[in-house]
């Protein structure tokens, strides 16, 4: 996987068998972001960029970039030669089409960053593509490398919907594998790309996803060798120690560079009775999140702090904390005056079995100790991303990767102009405070590190006071694979990457 992998002589053919754990709600990972979505379409679709373990900026469609002297003006320059599965040729209109007119409206948070910061997007030429930006924007790259804009394309989606784009049901990418079949409830299929444009690559025949409901019927499956690598969420964390033990077997927190996942309980505050910032507060005091981090995410995990990742250069390690205390939950919503027992929430858990659903049935049991009536619902991905993007939920578990920089990777959840209908990775909680928006707003603007920082600070403290989301911990993503699978993480954007020189042997 690592260092060792580059002396060995790859061995071409084979099928790696891993789990689609949840069933993605859609392959199209530039329509849907979900987590399960993106570990499929990353071996279909492609992006511009990608980055390495140290975090730069490699290059993937595109070939190389350039800025001006104002950082105004963004050139790059596209690969010669890439074919998208069907046939066509990919080129510059491909990448003006995804970026300007499909993201946008697929992805309420990069429309909010676009409509910020971009000025125009062209094809400067056949295999060129040039952004003008409205004032410098230092997260450019990092969001066009970050596995959240793949590239479509154009010949099947300009001027359609892309939600509901019949291209949505068999999709063309320009990646090393191409979609063969997905029969739901069982696996998706992908197959050896013969016309990609890396030469020689990908090793593998192909890749198939095995949906496997029951987590410990997945336990079971690793055990018997019918599976070569596993993702944190495909089992129980209560087995990854055990399994990472097997004979031929290892574990790894490696290649999530970019991705420093935060998990988060969002609380529908267009309604009482999270509409009460006091009651907001309470939910955090009445949850044990070193209990949920220890108990049922088996160390994976750190309690959070506030609304940025303790390895975010900009976190501020005074934010107001909210320690585990029942009584002072109790005794906030005494003071908020709101009888919380009266209305009847539902928190939607959107995978069944395993840690998630014992978070929520954990939180039902806490937050019911405080005087809330809450009951949990279950349903798959798709049913999930559905509820929480058109809002349709009390309280929902979710969890983002901070990926990029926060004026992108976190200000969407919490911005007034993040809050739209169409995706559950924005500000779906409905929170609104122009204060705060006031503050990302110059922070982004600040070009000196230090006044930056310290305005980050000041937008945390209001953040964690107004208990905007209830933020619980950040994640650890552990790894566990067979030896025989090599090269298997090989970028910082962990297995959602393309897989396209792994290989087995």
């Amino acid at each position: 996987m690592f260092a060792a992998d580059a002396a060995a002589v790859p061995v071409r053919g084979g099928t790696l068998s891993l789990f689609a754990q949840p069933e993605p709600p859609s392959l199209v990972n530039a329509l849907t972001p979900h987590v399960a979505s993106q570990y499929v379409g990353g071996k279909i679709f492609q992006g511009l960029l990608g980055f390495d373990p140290q975090l730069r900026a490699v290059p993937v469609l595109a070939r190389s970039w350039r800025a001006s002297a104002d950082a105004l003006t963004y050139t790059f320059e596209l690969q010669p030669g890439v074919r998208w599965h069907d046939g066509q040729p990919f080129g510059a209109q491909d990448v003006v089409v995804t970026l300007k007119e499909i993201a946008p409206q697929a992805l309420p948070r990069t429309k909010v960053t676009f409509d910020k910061y971009v000025a125009s997007i062209d094809a400067s030429g056949p295999l060129q593509v040039t952004i003008r930006l409205k004032k410098p924007y230092a997260g450019l790259i990092n969001l066009l490398g970050s596995g959240l804009l793949p590239i479509l394309p154009a010949h099947l989606y300009q001027g359609k919907d892309p939600r509901s784009n019949p291209a949505n049901q068999h999709p063309v990418g320009t990646g090393p594998f191409v979609f063969r079949e997905w029969k739901r409830g069982a696996y998706i299929r992908v197959a050896r790309n013969p016309d990609y444009w890396k030469k020689g690559l990908p090793y593998l025949d192909g890749i198939v996803f095995n949906v496997v409901p029951d987590a410990a019927a997945r336990s079971i499956a690793f055990e018997r060798g019918q599976i070569h690598a596993l993702r944190a969420g495909d089992v129980d964390y209560a087995d990854i120690a055990r399994l990472a033990k097997l004979p031929g077997v290892e574990i790894t927190t490696q290649g999530w560079e970019l991705f420093t996942g935060m998990a988060f309980l969002e609380l529908n505050q267009r309604e009482p009775p999270f509409d009460n910032v006091l009651v907001r507060q309470a939910v955090l005091h009445a949850l044990d999140r070193q209990f949920i981090v220890d108990r049922i995410f088996f160390g994976y995990g750190k309690v959070a702090n506030g609304p940025f990742v303790s390895s975010s250069p900009f976190y501020d390690p005074n934010v107001p904390r909210f320690a585990y205390d029942p009584e002072r939950a109790r005794a906030l919503i005494r003071q908020s005056g709101v009888d919380v027992g009266k209305f009847p929430l539902v928190l939607i858990n959107g995978e069944k079995g395993g840690a998630w659903e014992r978070v929520a049935e954990y939180t039902q049991q806490a937050l019911g100790q405080a005087g809330f009536r809450l009951r949990v619902q279950t349903t798959d991905a798709a049913g999930w991303y559905a509820r929480v993007a058109n809002w349709d939920f009390d309280l929902s578990y979710n969890f983002l990767f901070q990926n990029a920089d926060p004026d992108f990777g976190v200000a969407p959840l919490y911005r007034i102009d993040g809050i739209s209908k169409g995706s559950p990775f924005g500000n779906v909680e409905g929170y609104r405070n122009p204060q705060a928006d006031a503050l990302w707003d110059a922070a982004a603007l600040d070009t000196d590190p230090a006044a930056r920082r310290a305005r980050y600070a000041q937008l945390q403290t209001t953040l964690a006071n107004d208990a905007a989301i209830a933020n619980i911990f950040e994640m650890v993503n552990p790894t566990v694979y067979r030896r025989n699978v090599h090269n298997l993480l090989r970028t910082a954007t962990s297995v959602n990457d393309s897989l396209e020189d792994t290989w087995i042997g």
